[in-house]
């Protein structure tokens, strides 16, 4: 299946998130996964979905519809993954020292997710970051990469290379 032949109209709107569509197709071969993003379809790589338990992805973001499409589009490349709704939730959990990346939404009610990074930098923490944003910032995208963050991604944004950017984070 390439993206030109698929049908977007078959594919519904995550509720309340114009940005997400998200479609899984399986079939006795493969799984092949659909994103559609800005009315952009984007479809991931035919993949195996071996969950690597040793290498929790933490997404932190007040969108109930970006993290569940964050955690499918992780978990169909084989990673585990958990969602919070605040960085303080994240920060209070028990899962705080086992996350192997954060992906972080910038702008949330109560602490930003650069408010998040700055913290968990003056802890000592090294956890490789990735923020993705609805709201393109220049000088926040600067001052995010400057504090060590792994990538600044805009919505709309290329799932594949979110996910390429992710392995590099876990890898290194």
């Amino acid at each position: 299946m390439t993206t030109g032949q698929i049908d977007v109209k078959q594919y519904g709107y995550v509720p309340d998130n114009p940005w997400l569509k998200v479609c899984n197709q399986s079939s006795s071969r493969c799984n092949q996964r659909v994103i559609v993003l800005a009315g952009r379809v984007r479809q991931t790589r035919t993949m195996t979905c071996t969950k690597n338990s040793s290498q929790l992805v933490v997404i932190v973001d007040d969108d109930r519809s970006v993290q569940s499409a964050l955690k499918d589009l992780m978990e169909s490349a084989g990673l585990a993954a958990r969602c919070f709704g605040s960085a303080e939730e994240f920060l209070e959990s028990d899962l705080r020292n086992q996350a192997a990346c954060l992906v972080s939404d910038i702008r949330m009610p109560g602490m930003s997710g650069l408010d998040l990074q700055a913290k968990l930098k003056a802890e000592g923490s090294r956890v490789p970051i990735i923020f993705i944003t609805a709201r393109s910032d220049t000088n926040l995208r600067m001052q995010a990469m400057d504090a060590g963050a792994v990538e600044f991604f805009s919505k709309p944004f290329d799932d594949e290379v979110l996910l390429e950017k992710m392995r590099l984070a876990l890898s290194g």
